[in-house]
């Protein structure tokens, strides 16, 4: 598999509730990948079983690279298996790292996070802090006990986070937080699709580039599905993409190798030049201004806008 490699589980901790904290080293005293802040590797846990966590340790930290995981009853089995089957000395697989949420240079952040949201902010917070930067945290969760890493998240940085549990304070008060909008100020939001829908409708007037979102989960596709073709300009094959088959599924079938994970438009391994023609951005990804380059896409979700589009694959 292109740009995997194994690693050793060091360490397993209990954070919170239901929150596990994996310390990932390599077996052999290698140094592990560069990254930075709003990284994310993806485990491969299974055959088809791939998810994507965010990094949450120290980037300076060559030795080991750390995640945390949310066991989600409801979820399709990856975070079961990362908390039963991942113990202290276990091996797994990993690829990336790769980075859909960068830090970008500003004067002032907000950062507001829900629940496992907080993971790719804490090394952010870090790298805010070291830089200076006017900052704020506000962590909404819906326990206490359920939010991971706040009391260290309070004594590292005391009043500029904001810690919020739902049962004691309610939601996140988005009205006052965004309520006037400042063009130097950086928002960043992980968590929660809810969350996520608020603060981008709380967005609407500020500047189109302020605001900064990770997603866990896809947005529903809900737009039609029309068949069309698709060139691939490097591998000299035309393809019909049914309406019920994704770009992806129709490549891979023609035995044309696509590094891909999540399939769902989240993760942003499947991004993919685009040659000619007109892409039907189906992601929850791209910022406004790359769908409207229309430069790449995610071909495992979006499709498009012509009858054929040409591909650099």
């Amino acid at each position: 598999m292109s740009d995997s490699r194994e690693l050793v589980v060091a360490a397993r901790e209990q954070v919170a509730d239901g929150v596990l904290r994996l310390t990932l080293r390599d077996p052999h005293g290698e140094p592990v990948p560069a990254w930075e802040p709003g990284a994310h590797i993806d485990l491969l846990l299974a055959e088809g079983l791939q998810r994507q966590y965010s990094l949450c340790g120290d980037p300076a930290d060559r030795k080991e690279l750390r995640i945390a995981v949310l066991r989600e009853p409801g979820g399709r089995g990856g975070s079961a298996k990362v908390h039963n089957d991942l113990t202290q000395g276990s091996t797994v697989r990993i690829r990336g790292p790769r980075n859909n949420f960068a830090l970008v240079e500003a004067k002032r952040y907000l950062f507001l996070a829900g629940g496992i949201g907080i993971t790719p902010i804490l090394p952010m917070l870090a790298a805010a802090d070291a830089a200076r930067a006017d900052w704020r945290l506000v962590y909404g969760g819906r326990t206490r006990s359920s939010m991971a890493f706040a009391g260290e998240l309070r004594a590292a940085f005391g009043e500029r986070v904001a810690i919020c549990p739902q049962d004691e304070t309610g939601l996140l008060d988005l009205n006052t937080l965004l309520g006037e909008p400042d063009p130097a100020t950086a928002v960043y939001c992980c968590g929660p699709e809810p969350l996520l829908a608020a603060v981008q409708q709380h967005c609407v007037r500020w500047p189109p580039d302020a605001l900064h979102v990770e997603r866990f989960a896809a947005i529903a596709d809900e737009g039609p599905r029309a068949g069309f073709d698709v060139e691939l300009a490097r591998s000299g094959k035309t393809l019909t993409v049914p309406p019920e088959r994704s770009i992806l599924e129709t490549v891979e079938d023609a035995g044309v190798p696509v590094l891909s994970s999540c399939r769902e438009g989240t993760c942003g391994t499947c991004e993919t030049d685009v040659v000619e023609g007109t892409p039907d951005h189906r992601d929850s990804l791209l910022t406004g201004p790359e769908r409207e380059s229309g430069e790449t896409m995610l071909i495992c979700v979006s499709r498009a806008h012509c009858a054929k589009l040409v591909l650099d694959l």
